[in-house]
């Protein structure tokens, strides 16, 4: 409809219906609109609920956010664009310069150099420390240290940190403990129920889990610290995509199914890797050669996840041919598809790091991680078995 200047009016609201739509409606619209300058100042005051810019929140974004409070236990938490995203919520939407940092010294490649490089240059101190080792992560403490950030599994290596020993030191220091759950998700592990004071996913990985969307998530047990995130993430534009957060819906409502077979099937590749020629180890939660099985054992009882780690003989020429002979499986730097993801930390993840770094955490050129998908089991083996045979033969 236009009015007497040309101009589009605005249209009239949706057609009314006695029934619902089964799906979740796609809410695209940038701005909402109000009715007067008091009903605008009622909702930005909190007296009544609404939407007003998208950037500021839509309706996409509540949805997922609040299926996430209601597997992790609790409430508040923000949706952001990406993982990545979440992380700089918690860590530079919460600290300050003259703040000190304890960061686990095996995390997701790209928070590492958020450590390093990006914290210290606004001021805010870092230091990395192995999470699987209290005293190792004691010793860092210093006066200004406000937070600490690991991974319950951590990305490449899967350790497993000391996740009671940690909560204890941090509510004994008045320290945050930080937890990013993406690996275990909450179907393998539940942070808050262990002390954890705030939680972090990448929706991307599992639990959107068809490489078609790009989300994070942050949420504290303390809504004090939801308002300073979700101030900062509004602030600095991190806002997510309504399209990202319809299909993320979409994914969410098949995880546990997804989670459950993937995690049965990566139990069986670990074995089956383990008894191959040519693979030098095998690194899985659940297998009683674990490092850290005891402790994968108290936090995580049976659920080892989806996640496969081992190393291939032969360095980088072998790990040529073996990703050129995983027929039907895809070498790419993610993890959370539908099908099997093989991923080379030595040039993706970490491959900023230098060389003698990388060989401290074990990241050989021979190292691979696999996020097991949901491919029939047999035929999976199968193919793993003729890649390593082809590549170490």
């Amino acid at each position: 409809m236009r009015n007497s200047k040309g101009s589009l009016m605005r249209p009239d609201p949706l057609p009314y219906s006695a029934s619902r739509p089964v799906v979740t409606p796609l809410s695209p619209s940038v701005v909402y609109a109000s009715d007067t300058p008091d009903a605008l100042d009622d909702q930005y005051e909190g007296r009544v609920h609404g939407y007003t810019y998208s950037r500021e929140g839509h309706p996409n974004a509540d949805v997922v956010a609040k299926r996430l409070d209601a597997m992790e236990g609790v409430s508040g938490g923000v949706v952001t664009s990406s993982g990545m995203a979440a992380v700089s919520t918690v860590l530079i939407g919460l600290l300050k310069a003259g703040d000190h940092v304890i960061g686990a010294n095996q995390l997701y490649g790209r928070s590492l150099r958020l450590m390093a490089e990006d914290l210290p240059r606004l001021g805010i101190a870092t230091t990395l420390a192995d999470p699987s080792d209290v005293k190792a992560i004691e010793g860092a403490i210093r006066p200004e240290t406000k937070m600490i950030l690991v991974e319950v599994v951590s990305n490449p290596t899967l350790a497993v940190a000391d996740i009671t020993g940690l909560a204890k030191l941090c509510a004994d220091s008045n320290i945050l403990l930080v937890v990013d759950n993406t690996f275990t998700t909450p179907r393998g592990f539940r942070p808050f129920e262990h002390g954890a004071d705030i939680v972090i996913h990448s929706i991307t990985k599992l639990l959107a889990g068809h490489s078609d969307v790009m989300l994070g998530y942050a949420v504290a047990r303390d809504p004090a610290i939801n308002d300073r995130m979700r101030v900062f993430c509004v602030t600095t534009g991190m806002t997510p995509s309504p399209f990202d957060c319809w299909l993320a819906e979409r994914g969410m409502l098949s995880f546990e199914l997804r989670f459950d077979r993937a995690q049965e099937t990566a139990a069986l590749l670990a074995d089956h890797l383990a008894e191959m020629p040519g693979i030098k180890r095998v690194i899985y939660p659940m297998r009683v050669d674990h490092p850290d099985a005891d402790r994968a054992s108290e936090l995580l009882g049976s659920s080892g996840c989806n996640m496969v780690s081992f190393e291939l003989s032969g360095g980088r020429a072998a790990a040529n041919i073996f990703t050129r002979e995983a027929e039907g499986l895809n070498f790419a730097p993610t993890l959370g598809d539908v099908g099997t993801t093989l991923s080379h930390p030595a040039s993706s993840s970490h491959r900023a790091l230098s060389a003698d770094d990388r060989t401290a955490l074990g990241l050989s050129e021979g190292f691979f991680r696999v996020s097991v998908g949901l491919e029939e089991p047999d035929a999976l083996l199968q193919v793993f078995a003729n890649a390593v045979r082809t590549a170490t033969s």
